[in-house]
């Protein structure tokens, strides 16, 4: 059971990424006409992700497997201890929102956010590429849940064996 868990853990970080990335392409779409939140000019947002190191996975997957025990002494050594590690982290990319001083100027002297040359201050968001961040992070979290349904599918198949 925990070897389950830690399958659909490690399934889940995928989702977990793609969520973040909704959240953040939904913030800035929202804020793209903000002048002064709380005092300050919204700052747009993105998403860096960082690669796990490359021994992550090989070290999960030998942690996770199951090891042979023998009962005699003529038999394949014993490989370890039978048990499932649940330590799956940093097997997906790590996640983290950056914000960004990017601004763009418009001239407007009525508006009460205008500096003392008629200037205001926005953020500096492109609606048509936070637009496709969105509907291409909807896709890849569909594609994740689907990889989700398989695995719970073939284990589900495998204690029918």
């Amino acid at each position: 059971m925990d070897r389950l868990f830690s399958v659909f853990q490690t399934s889940g970080q995928g989702l977990a990424v793609q969520r973040r990335q909704v959240q953040i392409a939904s913030e800035n779409l929202a804020n793209a006409e903000t002048t002064r939140a709380g005092g300050e000019t919204y700052k747009p947002k993105r998403l860096d992700l960082t690669q796990p190191a490359g021994d992550n996975f090989r070290i999960a997957l030998q942690n996770s497997t199951l090891k042979m025990q023998n009962s005699n002494s003529r038999h394949i050594p014993e490989l370890g201890s039978n048990h499932f590690s649940q330590e799956t982290k940093g097997l997906g990319p790590e996640a983290r929102a950056v914000e960004e001083s990017r601004y763009r100027y418009e001239y407007d002297p009525a508006h009460p956010d205008s500096d003392a040359n008629g200037m205001v201050k926005y953020p500096d968001v492109d609606l048509i590429e936070e637009t496709t961040r969105l509907v291409s992070a909807n896709r890849l979290y569909e594609a994740n849940l689907s990889v989700i349904e398989a695995e719970k599918e073939i284990i589900k198949k495998s204690f029918e064996i």
